[in-house]
């Protein structure tokens, strides 16, 4: 080992875990660190090496820790930091709690432990997990960004999906998922009008997947994490149309107000229903007296946001509603130089997705042989998603 200690510091700087490889540099010297490091942020001159007198720190930051390796000698740089990101890439977050916890435990010489899953092959989960009853919870969650010029032609349109897995299985489960990804049904031979399939790009996996057998034949096969975790994200850069159209009018009547008239349209199947519906509709930054009429749904002027936000909890598929916003404006020529900044919606459509993906099947195997019932669940949501006024 090039480095004379390595330690695992919190935000704070505080040593959660730390191992004195040669003894030649003081483990009190980490106290250093974190001053130093905030030192050279302020100073604009942040380095992955820092200096303090004859010991060296070389550091790097994971989510809210800092592993960091102190050396006094011309020490292996590139095998220092080799060893940091292994560490981060074989250690999941889970692990790391076995190790750290909130009291103050003083490990006897001898007696200490090192957690199974860390001499594990599979480093992400513990052995020995039982539950009474074994359930796999499945979201599949696609959020559409989209944004739609005043003439009402769509400039950028894609969907963000992700597939996050809520694991209560005993033992060492293997699953596998089957979705309907278009390469796998060409390779399979099951492409055709019957089989809706959908083309994945950009797809990132957890460390559990097994990413060779999916190259090599798109099987999504892994031994899963306890509890909650993110088991796939992809993107579609696909036109979409637009799940709820907005149309606006504002009528400006001599110098004294303004009436602004708004159109929702649910754009999707008439059998989904979209919820927590939110539409923002920028009004003049000195507009007052503001009088609303809905035919569904409440209205709200929130001043310090310069917006009306028109709230429907529930909107139908293929329904239409309207919304009339009336303001005093002492000043309509100002609201020319500002400009009009977009609409923006926020929705969420349950047992929906904008892209047409579905779990073909989710097999549970584990050699105890016990039965085990996956759920899922789809939800489509508002992401970035705007549409401008002209």
């Amino acid at each position: 080992m090039s480095a004379s200690a390595v330690f695992i510091l919190d935000v704070k700087g505080k040593p959660l875990i730390s191992r004195n490889y040669k003894g030649d540099v003081a483990m009190s010297k980490i106290e250093h660190f974190m001053p130093l490091l905030v030192q050279r942020e302020e100073e604009g001159a942040l380095a992955p090496l820092l200096s303090h007198g004859q010991v060296h720190f070389l550091w790097i930051k994971h989510s809210n820790l800092y592993l960091v390796a102190t050396t006094s000698k011309n020490a292996n740089a590139s095998l220092v930091y080799s060893f940091l990101y292994k560490t981060i890439e074989t250690t999941d977050s889970k692990i790391l709690q076995e190790y750290i916890t909130q009291q103050s435990n003083k490990l006897e010489t001898g007696k200490s432990r090192v957690p199974p899953t860390v001499t594990n092959a599979v480093s992400w989960r513990s052995e020995g997990i039982k539950y009474k009853k074994n359930e796999v919870f499945i979201d599949v969650i696609e959020s559409v960004n989209l944004l739609v010029n005043a003439n009402g032609s769509v400039l950028l349109s894609e969907i963000v999906g992700t597939i996050k897995l809520k694991v209560f299985l005993s033992g060492m489960p293997e699953l596998r998922l089957g979705l309907n990804d278009r390469v796998l049904f060409e390779l399979t031979g099951l492409s055709g009008s019957k089989n809706k399939s959908v083309e994945l790009e950009d797809v990132k996996f957890h460390q559990c997947v097994r990413l060779s057998r999916f190259d090599n034949d798109r099987t999504i096969s892994f031994i899963p994490p306890d509890g909650d975790f993110e088991l796939m994200s992809y993107r579609l850069s696909t036109q979409v149309k637009p799940l709820i159209w907005i149309e606006s009018v504002i009528e400006k009547f001599s110098h004294s107000r303004v009436e602004i008239m708004v159109k929702a349209k649910g754009q999707f199947k008439k059998q989904s229903v979209a919820n927590g519906v939110e539409i923002s509709v920028p009004v003049p930054s000195d507009a007052d007296s503001p009088r609303f009429k809905t035919s569904v749904g409440s209205a709200k002027y929130v001043p310090e946001r310069n917006v009306v936000i028109w709230s429907i909890k529930s909107f139908p598929g293929g329904k239409e509603y309207l919304m009339r916003a009336h303001f005093g404006l002492p000043s309509v020529e100002k609201e020319e130089v500002e400009g009009r900044p977009p609409i923006g919606v926020k929705f969420e459509i349950p047992y929906f997705t904008v892209s047409g993906i579905q779990v073909r099947y989710m097999k549970i195997i584990e050699k105890s042989g016990y039965q085990a019932l996956p759920w899922v669940r789809y939800i489509t949501q508002s992401g970035d998603y705007q549409l401008r006024t002209s």
